[in-house]
């Protein structure tokens, strides 16, 4: 008999809020997290895209000031999220045996500003004024390291790094541990802090971001005849994971069940999805094969939907192999719109989003959808929608560069 596994905390700082349950009240209210950046790098450097999805709430306010000197801002977040994932779960320091608490972290840049602004210091300043602490916080595993360290986790931290789809890999990775009986309780997400000259720099050079610099708010765009491109969003997600067993003899709290991941690759194109959308569709059917369950259980998709012109075509095009027609007649939501494209943190957010959806009884609305694309006929959920998800299943979508592709799925209890 395969171990159930469920989720029993929720923690995130996103564009959104500061906390997972800020959120998502605010995805429900139909905000925008996207924003001018406000930096004076912008006119600086003459970036051509001058807003993004920038965090809600300032670390500052959140971590002690030797906290946030000794963490890259990918850090800081996953430190914020991991710690609120863990309360949310009735869990404190030493509750679960060190030996027994394992994390499952993703990001898909890592360290960005530790490395860059470290770089401009050695330019500037010479090698002697180089901080002693910049590799350890530019290292792509240091955001799961600071979880570790900070709860305690000794059966591992341990790092997925590919690309948008990391995190919801890392939710996969964390049901595989924990029913190889390597941990009690995995803390599983991802985190991302990449609105630096350079990647907004580079994303745009790629063509891959919208242009609405006059209207941040409407400039995500999935599903639209008008979209142009993705919000570069920032921030952290976390879900604490536990068999259901362990959950139930402490008295926890269960959101979901994760009843099964698939994970596959393209082999296609280094920034383009598979037009036909074959490694996505196979990817949700390994999850949906993993939960003992077929395409006509599915009651809910959180898609991954970066509001590019040819990436949600291939999504479509995907859950169309997967569904048939049925996939017109299933609520989709892309929060994306809201939140911005968090990449290494993005699938986490949208498990999130995912498991409340099932948990409370409401669908997160996708916004700015003002004239869909007829090439996309999906039923797209444009206002909160109520929804019984006791006993049903519903999946997260994420794809990234390098072909990535990474989908999870949860039933409701």
């Amino acid at each position: 008999m395969t171990t159930k596994i469920v989720v029993t905390g929720i923690g995130a700082t996103t564009p959104l809020g500061g906390t997972a349950r800020d959120s998502w009240n605010a995805l429900l209210a139909g905000e925008s997290g996207a924003r001018p950046i406000g930096a004076e790098w912008v006119s600086k450097y003459e970036i051509p895209v001058t807003f993004a999805g920038t965090i809600k709430v300032d670390p500052g306010e959140q971590l002690e000031r030797v906290e946030r000197k000794r963490l890259d801002p990918s850090s800081q977040f996953a430190l914020i999220a991991g710690r609120e994932a863990f309360a949310d779960a009735g869990l404190a320091v030493g509750d679960v045996p060190p030996e027994r608490l394992l994390v499952d972290w993703a990001t898909g840049i890592g360290g960005v500003w530790s490395l860059l602004d470290a770089w401009d210091t050695l330019r500037e300043r010479g090698p002697r004024r180089v901080m002693p602490l910049t590799v350890p916080m530019l290292m792509p595993n240091a955001p799961g390291a600071a979880i570790g360290m900070d709860l305690g986790a000794r059966a591992g931290v341990r790092t997925a790094v590919s690309a948008c789809a990391s995190s919801t890999e890392s939710v996969g990775n964390a049901v595989e541990h924990l029913r190889a009986g390597l941990a009690d309780v995995v803390i599983a997400g991802g985190s991302e802090a990449a609105i630096h000259p350079l990647p907004v720099a580079a994303f745009a050079a790629m063509q891959a971001l919208s242009k609405r610099n006059d209207d941040p708010v409407h400039a995500s765009r999935p599903y639209d005849v008008d979209r142009d491109g993705f919000v570069l969003g920032e921030g952290a997600a976390a879900l604490v994971l536990e068999t259901e067993e362990h959950a139930l003899a402490r008295g926890a709290r269960i959101y979901a069940e994760v009843v099964g991941s698939g994970v596959t690759a393209d082999a296609y194109h280094i920034t383009a999805p598979d037009p036909e959308g074959t490694g996505a569709a196979r990817a949700v059917l390994e999850a949906l094969a993993e939960a003992g369950a077929t395409p006509d259980d599915v009651a809910h998709i959180n898609a991954h939907a970066t509001s590019t012109p040819v990436g949600d075509i291939a999504e479509y095009n995907a859950l169309h192999r997967v569904f048939g027609e049925r996939v017109h007649e299933i609520p989709t939501s892309a929060t994306k719109a809201a939140t911005g494209h968090l990449l290494g943190g993005a699938g986490a957010i949208e498990a999130i989003f995912t498991v409340l959806a099932l948990h409370e009884g409401t669908l997160p609305p996708t916004i700015n959808l003002d004239h869909q694309d007829p090439e996309i006929p999906l039923d797209v959920v444009t206002t909160p929608r109520a929804f019984d998800g006791s006993g049903k299943i519903a999946i997260s979508n994420s794809f990234g560069f390098g072909g990535h592709n990474a989908v999870v799925a949860f039933r409701g209890v």
